[in-house]
Protein backbone atom coordinates (compact mmCIF):
# COMPACT_ATOMS: atom_id res chain seq x y z
CA UNK A 1 0.00 0.00 0.00
CA UNK A 2 1.26 3.73 -0.66
CA UNK A 3 2.12 5.79 2.32
CA UNK A 4 2.05 9.70 2.95
CA UNK A 5 5.93 11.55 2.71
CA UNK A 6 5.75 10.74 6.87
CA UNK A 7 5.21 6.90 6.51
CA UNK A 8 1.42 6.62 6.91
CA UNK A 9 -0.07 4.36 4.80
CA UNK A 10 -2.83 5.73 2.65
CA UNK A 11 -5.54 3.77 0.58
CA UNK A 12 -6.35 4.86 -2.80
CA UNK A 13 -9.01 7.78 -1.91
CA UNK A 14 -6.45 8.86 0.62
CA UNK A 15 -3.79 8.61 -2.59
CA UNK A 16 -6.10 11.10 -3.79
CA UNK A 17 -6.32 13.28 -0.90
CA UNK A 18 -2.83 13.42 -0.44
CA UNK A 19 -1.89 14.64 -4.15
CA UNK A 20 -4.52 17.26 -3.46
CA UNK A 21 -2.72 18.12 -0.75
CA UNK A 22 0.51 18.32 -2.46
CA UNK A 23 -0.84 20.16 -5.41
CA UNK A 24 -2.10 23.13 -2.73
CA UNK A 25 0.98 23.08 -0.78
CA UNK A 26 3.15 23.73 -4.04
CA UNK A 27 0.57 26.38 -5.03
CA UNK A 28 0.51 27.79 -1.48
CA UNK A 29 4.37 28.85 -1.82
CA UNK A 30 3.52 30.36 -5.39
CA UNK A 31 0.87 32.41 -3.38
CA UNK A 32 3.12 33.04 -0.54
CA UNK A 33 6.19 34.54 -2.55
CA UNK A 34 3.06 37.17 -4.27
CA UNK A 35 1.26 37.57 -0.93
CA UNK A 36 4.79 38.60 0.09
CA UNK A 37 5.37 40.80 -2.71
CA UNK A 38 2.18 42.24 -3.02
CA UNK A 39 2.56 43.72 0.58
CA UNK A 40 6.37 45.33 0.69
CA UNK A 41 4.68 48.36 -1.09
CA UNK A 42 2.77 48.63 2.04
CA UNK A 43 5.60 47.25 4.91
CA UNK A 44 6.15 50.81 6.30
CA UNK A 45 2.63 51.21 6.36
CA UNK A 46 1.34 48.00 8.19
CA UNK A 47 2.52 45.01 9.27
CA UNK A 48 1.48 41.54 8.63
CA UNK A 49 -1.14 41.05 11.35
CA UNK A 50 -2.69 44.86 10.78
CA UNK A 51 -2.93 43.97 6.72
CA UNK A 52 -4.81 40.60 8.39
CA UNK A 53 -7.30 42.81 10.31
CA UNK A 54 -7.68 45.09 7.88
CA UNK A 55 -8.86 42.29 4.69
CA UNK A 56 -10.99 40.78 7.97
CA UNK A 57 -12.95 44.05 7.65
CA UNK A 58 -13.26 44.02 3.95
CA UNK A 59 -14.38 40.55 3.68
CA UNK A 60 -16.55 40.54 6.51
CA UNK A 61 -17.66 44.26 7.48
CA UNK A 62 -17.94 46.40 10.67
CA UNK A 63 -16.86 43.80 13.57
CA UNK A 64 -16.95 44.59 16.96
CA UNK A 65 -13.67 43.58 18.83
CA UNK A 66 -14.27 40.42 20.35
CA UNK A 67 -15.26 38.91 17.16
CA UNK A 68 -12.16 40.45 14.86
CA UNK A 69 -9.68 38.84 17.64
CA UNK A 70 -11.80 35.41 17.94
CA UNK A 71 -11.20 35.18 13.58
CA UNK A 72 -7.22 36.72 14.20
CA UNK A 73 -6.66 34.01 16.55
CA UNK A 74 -5.19 36.96 19.42
CA UNK A 75 -6.40 37.98 22.54
CA UNK A 76 -8.57 41.04 23.13
CA UNK A 77 -5.51 43.20 24.71
CA UNK A 78 -3.63 42.59 21.35
CA UNK A 79 -6.80 43.13 19.25
CA UNK A 80 -6.66 46.69 21.33
CA UNK A 81 -3.19 47.87 20.69
CA UNK A 82 -3.21 46.56 16.86
CA UNK A 83 -6.46 48.53 16.52
CA UNK A 84 -5.21 51.89 17.98
CA UNK A 85 -2.56 51.64 15.45
CA UNK A 86 -4.64 51.12 12.69
CA UNK A 87 -7.35 53.66 14.14
CA UNK A 88 -3.99 56.18 14.59
CA UNK A 89 -2.58 55.50 11.41
CA UNK A 90 -6.52 56.35 9.54
CA UNK A 91 -6.82 52.47 8.40
CA UNK A 92 -9.85 51.88 10.71
CA UNK A 93 -12.12 53.81 12.11
CA UNK A 94 -14.04 53.07 15.77
CA UNK A 95 -17.90 53.52 16.07
CA UNK A 96 -21.16 53.18 18.29
CA UNK A 97 -23.04 50.45 17.16
CA UNK A 98 -26.43 51.64 15.91
CA UNK A 99 -27.60 48.47 17.54
CA UNK A 100 -26.40 48.77 20.72
CA UNK A 101 -24.44 51.99 21.88
CA UNK A 102 -22.60 49.98 24.30
CA UNK A 103 -20.71 47.95 21.75
CA UNK A 104 -18.11 49.87 19.32
CA UNK A 105 -17.56 48.49 15.59
CA UNK A 106 -14.42 48.90 14.02
CA UNK A 107 -14.89 49.33 10.08
CA UNK A 108 -12.38 50.21 7.30
CA UNK A 109 -11.84 53.70 6.47
CA UNK A 110 -11.60 55.05 2.82
CA UNK A 111 -7.67 54.80 3.39
CA UNK A 112 -7.65 51.34 4.71
CA UNK A 113 -9.85 50.42 1.80
CA UNK A 114 -7.30 52.01 -0.67
CA UNK A 115 -4.38 50.33 0.67
CA UNK A 116 -6.75 46.99 0.35
CA UNK A 117 -7.07 47.25 -2.75
CA UNK A 118 -3.84 48.38 -4.05
CA UNK A 119 -2.11 45.27 -2.21
CA UNK A 120 -5.10 43.27 -4.12
CA UNK A 121 -4.36 44.91 -7.12
CA UNK A 122 -1.19 43.83 -7.05
CA UNK A 123 -1.69 40.07 -6.26
CA UNK A 124 -4.29 40.25 -8.97
CA UNK A 125 -2.23 41.52 -11.30
CA UNK A 126 1.10 39.02 -10.79
CA UNK A 127 -2.01 36.15 -10.50
CA UNK A 128 -3.15 36.81 -13.83
CA UNK A 129 0.09 36.92 -15.62
CA UNK A 130 0.69 33.06 -13.83
CA UNK A 131 -3.07 32.27 -14.90
CA UNK A 132 -2.70 33.77 -18.60
CA UNK A 133 0.13 30.88 -18.77
CA UNK A 134 -2.17 28.35 -17.86
CA UNK A 135 -3.16 26.16 -20.67
CA UNK A 136 -6.78 27.23 -21.85
CA UNK A 137 -8.42 23.97 -21.31
CA UNK A 138 -7.21 23.53 -17.91
CA UNK A 139 -8.47 26.88 -16.96
CA UNK A 140 -12.20 25.87 -16.15
CA UNK A 141 -10.94 23.24 -13.98
CA UNK A 142 -8.85 25.70 -11.99
CA UNK A 143 -11.64 28.07 -11.20
CA UNK A 144 -14.27 24.44 -9.94
CA UNK A 145 -11.35 23.58 -7.90
CA UNK A 146 -10.30 26.90 -6.45
CA UNK A 147 -13.85 27.90 -5.90
CA UNK A 148 -14.81 24.52 -4.33
CA UNK A 149 -11.27 25.30 -2.05
CA UNK A 150 -12.43 28.37 -1.00
CA UNK A 151 -15.96 27.59 -0.04
CA UNK A 152 -14.69 24.82 2.23
CA UNK A 153 -12.68 27.22 3.96
CA UNK A 154 -15.49 29.14 4.49
CA UNK A 155 -13.80 32.36 2.44
CA UNK A 156 -16.13 35.08 0.78
CA UNK A 157 -15.83 35.42 -2.89
CA UNK A 158 -14.19 38.21 -4.35
CA UNK A 159 -17.24 39.76 -5.69
CA UNK A 160 -18.99 39.17 -1.80
CA UNK A 161 -16.52 42.22 -0.42
CA UNK A 162 -14.46 44.21 -2.98
CA UNK A 163 -17.18 45.90 -4.12
CA UNK A 164 -19.61 46.53 -0.73
CA UNK A 165 -17.27 48.56 1.34
CA UNK A 166 -18.50 51.78 2.62
CA UNK A 167 -16.79 54.13 5.18
CA UNK A 168 -19.72 55.10 7.03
Amino acid sequence: MPTTGVGVAVSPSGREVDDVVDGVLRSSRVLVSIAARSLAGVADKVTVPQYRALVVLASRGPQNAGALADVLGVHSSTLTRLCDRLVHKGLITRKESPINRREVLLRLATRGQRLVKSVTDRRRAEIAAIVARVPKAQREAMVTALQAFGDAAGEATESAWLPGWSDE
